[in-house]
């Protein structure tokens, strides 16, 4: 009988005509009839179209088979018969092979076609492995071609099996554990490529999130951002800050309707587009005019629109320039006055809702030391409590106000505020969250 191959997974492979197995192994006969059940299941997860109590179906390839002695009397774990379909070369093995096989029991003597004496001697092997990627392969050699038999497990196989040696029931198990091994390979094949993919992504996106230029100001700047997407680092919110040569500091945030990749990817091109134009020297309602263009020319639905904030501070840092398309006023927190937000009644419309929409630049004065807090509507649509109330922009101001006052300031104070914010919504917030926070300290 075959002798044993290691194996990282602790699946036993058939050996001196009986399955002795690893503790962590397969079904033994003492084991329970719920035991024994997870090889059928194993079928089924291999095998969509499969059902967990669907007979196993096996492709016996040789040139041979109606004179090989182990066809008959083969039986799953449940006792039922498991079906054979013969081939007697490659060509009538891929006619044969359609979605309910499981298994494969390849004679590894089969003549390949065209073969020189020198070529590989599991190229039929290695055809077959091809051909079937998703199925388990049993290779069948001479008694005594131990070595043969291993290089065909290393090149793929499942297990190897001598062909004078089985007997139905040896077999049967072989069958059984070959399924349940290729079921265990693809499964940790497919959460090795989830979690490959998962960390591409998440360095894609994590360079996709703005590095401020903010080299030579006095500000201080600190940002929060929670994607609403489960397993995302990116979503339709964006913001990014902008030093100019003359001292002035930009600052934008703004947020895409919708969500999903498409909503993220449409937030990133605007915050790029963005800070190309102001480094270009557009501010205002030019630079409002011309992002509007860039959203309609990249938005895949006309109903796509965005809102944004973007403030300039001069270089003094006493006073800023505002513009608002459709979104959420800044608050503005200085020493010894409470936290309010800044005027909003000359808010212009959404990116994307009108051509030929002016956004007007209102001037406020901010003092000589304060705190200008940018924010997403994610922020105040959270829910307080189990009832339909939202948190709002009087609310969120309230909240501010006391976190202030208890000596929060900076990256604490964002992180105090969406903390505060989930847990009054009594979960994760199902929309994207940024938060931006400039600070001015003599």
């Amino acid at each position: 009988m075959p002798v044993p191959v290691p194996r990282q997974r602790a699946i036993p492979a058939v050996e001196c005509g009986q399955a002795q197995a690893a503790p962590q192994a397969g079904p033994s006969k003492e084991e329970t009839p719920r035991k024994e059940a997870t090889v059928v299941d194993a079928t089924a997860a291999t095998h969509p179209n499969a059902t967990a109590h669907a007979p196993l179906t096996l492709l016996l390839i040789e040139d041979d088979p109606a004179g090989s002695p182990i066809v008959p009397d083969l039986l799953d774990s449940a006792g039922n018969p498991i079906r054979v379909r013969t081939a007697r070369n490659l060509t009538e093995a891929e006619r044969l092979l359609t979605d309910d096989v499981q298994c494969i029991l390849l004679d590894l003597a089969l003549p390949a076609s065209g073969r020189s004496s020198g070529e590989d001697e599991l190229a039929v092997l290695k055809h077959v492995l091809r051909l079937a990627p998703r199925h388990a392969v049993l290779a069948l050699t001479a008694s005594g071609d131990a070595e043969r038999g291993a290089e065909a497990v290393r090149v793929g196989a499942q297990d190897y099996l001598f062909r004078d040696e089985l007997d139905g029931r040896l077999l049967s198990r072989a069958i059984r554990y070959a399924v349940e091994r290729k079921r265990s390979d693809t499964a940790e094949r497919r959460l090795a490529e989830g979690r490959l993919r998962a960390q591409e992504n998440a360095r894609l996106e994590r360079g996709l999130l703005p590095t401020p230029l903010l080299e030579g100001s006095t500000l201080r700047f600190a940002a929060r951002y929670r994607p609403g997407r489960s397993r995302a680092l990116l979503g339709g919110d964006f913001y990014d800050t902008v030093r100019m040569p003359d001292g002035t500091v930009h600052a934008m945030i703004g947020d895409v309707c919708g969500h999903g990749p498409d909503a993220a990817a449409l937030g990133v091109e605007l915050r790029i587009a963005w800070r190309a134009l102001t480094l270009a020297g557009l501010s205002g309602d030019e630079l409002l005019g011309t992002l509007q263009q860039v959203l309609e020319h990249e938005r895949d639905d006309d109903e796509i629109f965005a809102t944004l904030c973007t403030v300039d501070i001069a270089p003094d840092g006493r006073r800023a320039g505002l513009c608002l398309a459709g979104h959420p006023s800044p608050l503005l927190a200085r020493p010894g006055e409470p936290a309010e937000l800044l005027p909003y009644d000359d808010n212009g419309p959404a990116l994307g809702l009108l051509p030929g929409a002016r956004w007007p630049r209102m001037q406020v004065e901010l003092g000589s030391e304060w705190s200008l807090m940018l924010y997403t509507d994610g922020l105040i649509e959270g829910r307080v409590g189990q009832g339909r109330e939202r948190l709002g922009q009087d609310g969120m101001v309230e909240m501010v106000r006391r976190q202030l006052a208890s000596g929060l300031y900076g990256e604490q104070l964002l992180r105090a505020a969406v903390s505060e914010v989930r847990e009054l919504n009594g979960g994760e917030l199902t929309d994207d969250v940024a938060v931006v926070l400039l600070d001015r300290v003599l």
